[in-house]
């Protein structure tokens, strides 16, 4: 695993030991930041399931300004942050261990609002559709936000717009889906 491009391109990234994690390949992490645009101009990003962290830092590398990693696992947490030594800009990323429900609470409280987020539960664990709904709900997102799911065919996301998200793509890549989302606030 690597950085793919922009300041930080082309580190190397640890995965998390074991097999309770999945990482993005970079195959799939190029291809999905060349659907979202492949550099940003600042910005927040959240990943909720941050695994080793690879979603986030390359967000950073290519421009987002900050980005908050979450993951419940202590081996996530521990290669997250081995992972965010590795840009020399520790500065740049929040992580938390909790899980992901928590999380939303502890972020809204704080009043952080976020441009981008990932979300990349395990398979079997997923619920986006309420992980979004609840972002919204809690003012987690700024207007024209992007969400991105990463999941397995399994997951039957909405393909349609519902309130308040209007569906922007969604592309498969072997058994990896990545659907899209952009943040409507009404």
């Amino acid at each position: 695993m690597r950085i793919v491009s922009g300041k930080f391109g082309g580190r190397r990234l640890s995965a998390v030991p074991g097999m309770a994690t999945r990482p993005t390949t970079d195959k799939v992490k190029e291809a999905l930041f060349n659907i979202i645009g492949p550099y940003f101009d600042g910005g927040a990003s959240l990943d909720l399931f941050g695994g080793s962290g690879g979603l986030s830092i390359e967000a950073v590398s290519r421009g987002i300004d900050t980005a908050v990693i979450v993951d419940r696992q202590y081996q996530a947490i521990k290669t997250i942050k081995k992972n965010v030594a590795v840009t020399k800009h520790p500065e740049q990323f929040n992580v938390y261990k909790m899980d992901a429900n928590k999380a939303l609470s502890v972020l809204a409280k704080k009043g952080n609002c976020f441009n981008l987020v990932f979300l990349d539960p395990p398979y079997a664990k997923q619920q986006i559709v309420k992980n979004m709904t609840e972002m919204a709900k809690r003012d987690l997102l700024a207007p024209g936000a992007l969400v991105v799911a990463e999941t397995d065919a399994s997951a039957k996301l909405p393909l349609v717009d519902w309130a308040p998200f209007t569906f922007v793509k969604q592309q498969s890549y072997g058994i990896t889906y990545l659907t899209i989302y952009r943040y409507q606030k009404e």
